[in-house]
């Protein structure tokens, strides 16, 4: 997997505001069904951090996508292998799986147009572009697809408060 470094874009201080209100605020419960907050153990402290972040549904896998770059999250996650997905009371422990670049461009594409409103800027392609457009720019963005440590039985809430027969029955399968 090739990586350019260890850059990111770093957030101003007004988006250092809003990821701390907003993430106070997804804590609660609150945002839209994507929104959680993300918990990863630091690397040397070991001490707990959080950042909200949008989560990707796409062929019944979730992923994360790090439209900054290597964040310290990205480093925390890649040393410990887990992280913990939180909404309100919901609180998940899962094991990460990074993404290799040649994976990327379709799950990239699915993230950009899906949340093209919050993370267009960090694109240097439109959102709409083919996937093959993503292509150079993968190694740019580390992606984890998110795996449960343990699997839910069928009257266990899953990540969305929602057991798997409820969800399900709101699939029609």
């Amino acid at each position: 997997m090739t990586r350019q470094g260890e850059d990111f874009v770093r957030p101003t201080a007004p988006e250092r505001v809003f990821n701390r209100l907003f993430g106070f605020l997804v804590g609660l419960g609150l945002g839209l069904s994507h929104n959680y907050l993300l918990q990863v153990r630091g690397r040397k402290s070991g001490r707990r951090y959080s950042t909200p972040v949008n989560v990707l549904r796409r062929d019944g896998k979730r992923f994360l996508v790090s439209g900054r770059g290597s964040t310290q999250w990205v480093r925390n996650a890649l040393a410990s292998g887990t992280v913990s997905l939180r909404k309100g009371w919901q609180h998940e422990e899962l094991r990460v799986r990074e993404v290799p670049d040649h994976e990327k461009p379709e799950i990239l594409k699915a993230y950009l147009d899906r949340h093209k409103l919050t993370v267009q800027r960090y694109f240097a392609v439109p959102a709409g572009a083919p996937a093959e457009a993503f292509r150079p720019l993968a190694p740019r963005f580390p992606v984890f697809e998110l795996v449960p440590t343990m699997t839910l039985g069928c009257d266990e809430a899953g990540p969305e408060g929602e057991t798997e027969g409820e969800e399900r029955e709101r699939d029609g399968s």
